[in-house]
């Protein structure tokens, strides 16, 4: 990630413990992800236990962990933007 935007100038890095929020949504991704991807796969698969289901979908997850991480502090930034410009 950028330290700062090449066309406004805003600081993207900010104090410690600023993106603490971005974790609720990080969070928030991941759940609807890990849920998603589990039912699926406890469809296509019936005779699965849902808990390996839940397990496949979380190993499935780990590739996506850094694009959400920053879709998550983008999300982030943009709700504090708006509250606070």
């Amino acid at each position: 990630m950028n330290n700062q935007c090449p066309v406004c100038g805003m600081k993207f890095e900010r104090e410690p413990g600023y993106f603490v929020g971005a974790m609720y949504i990080s969070y928030i991704f991941a759940a609807c992800f890990i849920g998603t991807v589990s039912f699926i796969i406890s469809i296509a698969f019936p005779r699965l236990d849902f808990i390996w289901s839940v397990c496949v979908a979380g190993a499935f997850m780990l590739p996506f962990v850094p694009l959400m991480v920053r879709y998550s502090k983008v999300i982030w930034l943009a709700i504090d933007r708006s509250i606070d410009p």
